[in-house]
């Protein structure tokens, strides 16, 4: 995970960035990733360099509740740090009360996803995904469509945020703008990096008794080919297949149908989650959705793209029966059936020790570190917005 360097920590503390309490410009100051060697560096983009002052505003943006048409939520409402950015909700609710479809994606490590949403192969670019919650109205998120001009209005009258667009965009004439907003906001979203858990101490540290033996087992039994392929469809590194970085920025995504749900009639899947198929109409895309990060899942249920499997013990009967069948109600169905089903999501057998071995090597990805870095968390609890 990001840690800013002693001489930009000190500078940022003076100044009261960290905290909320802003006193006087940023003065320019490059920003510099402190992430284990391990790992590589996020890509970004050539017209939004990273910046501290940049970071510093996005991060203020992101915990703003008035980014929202009736002043009730923010990005962080539905991207909680402590639930590693997710909401814990099977589908997040708007600022206006309305449901959307699915749940709230983690943003651990969004800045290295391949496609940012559940199943849009299409949203690759975190600048332009930030603008679908703010003026999205399928459904309403924050619900700022149309209002974008009194958002700004109300952030140029507050001289916290006076002081940090002037600092960010320095260079700028006219620093209001949409365009700024939700570039602060995406350079702010790189920094959400989880590479500190249990597991990477041990798998990259070179800490031997980091995870329990337990947990190393449960390792072996999600790498091995031979019980169902975990790994390949939350592959790498970062436990979601394909991702981009430094060097190596245009990656194609990849989406799997997982046998969640095989309804009678045309769509084998429920009207309004019928994953990439939404987007190209093809039938051969029906239910494919994006294998979300593993890294902090204990911490971010309900999962699947609908919130509709609890726990996950729950999660290991669905991939150990190569698919969940729904006994009865409107979506009953023999998930193991669907034709569209990814070919390695084919059942397996797992006794008792090795479902708790799996579950307690999920567990040793949580970074408690990451759930708790002060520096990603809302830096307006110190000051009243004004």
């Amino acid at each position: 995970m990001l840690r800013l360097l002693p001489s930009i920590a000190i500078a940022l503390a003076t100044m009261g960035v960290a905290g909320g309490m802003l006193s006087k410009v940023i003065e320019p100051t490059a920003f510099e990733w402190n992430i284990p060697a391990s790992f590589p560096r996020p890509a970004v983009p050539a017209d939004n360099p990273m910046s501290v002052a940049k970071v510093a505003l996005g991060r203020h943006l992101f915990y703003d509740r008035r980014m929202s048409v009736n002043g009730q939520q923010s990005c962080a409402s539905c991207h909680r740090q402590e639930l590693a950015f997710t909401d814990g909700r099977a589908r997040s609710v708007g600022t206006t009360g309305e449901t959307h479809p699915r749940s709230s994606m983690s943003l651990a490590n969004v800045a290295y996803n391949t496609a940012l949403t559940w199943a849009d192969p299409r949203a690759r670019a975190l600048e332009d995904q930030a603008l679908v919650p703010m003026l999205g109205a399928h459904p309403i998120e924050l619900g700022l469509g149309g209002r974008e001009a009194e958002f700004l209005r109300v952030v140029q009258q507050d001289s916290v945020y006076r002081q940090l667009f002037a600092s960010a965009y320095s260079e700028t004439e006219n620093v209001y703008t949409t365009k700024h907003v939700v570039r602060a906001i995406a350079a702010f979203e790189r920094t959400l990096l989880s590479m500190r858990s249990p597991y990477d101490k041990y798998r990259y540290g070179g800490e031997a008794n980091a995870i329990s033996e337990s947990a190393k087992r449960g390792e072996a039994f999600f790498f091995s080919g031979q019980h169902g392929g975990c790994f390949q469809c939350h592959g790498g590194w970062n436990f979601t297949g394909s991702v981009r970085f430094e060097g190596r920025a245009d990656v194609e995504p990849s989406f799997f149908n997982t046998g969640l749900y095989n309804l009678k009639g045309a769509s084998s899947y429920p009207a309004q989650n019928t994953g990439v198929h939404g987007v190209t109409g093809r039938a051969e895309d029906m239910g494919k959705f994006r294998a979300p990060t593993l890294r902090n899942i204990a911490v971010t249920a309900p999962y699947m793209h609908d919130g509709s499997v609890l726990t996950l013990d729950a999660v290991l009967d669905h991939y150990a029966a190569g698919g969940r069948t729904i006994a009865n109600g409107r979506n009953a169905g023999v998930g193991h059936l669907n034709p569209n089903k990814a070919p390695n999501v084919d059942g397996f057998t797992l006794t008792a020790q090795q479902r708790r071995d799996v579950i307690a090597f999920l567990e040793s990805l949580t970074d408690s570190t990451f759930l708790t870095d002060t520096t990603l968390s809302d830096p307006w609890r110190r000051r009243p917005r004004r």
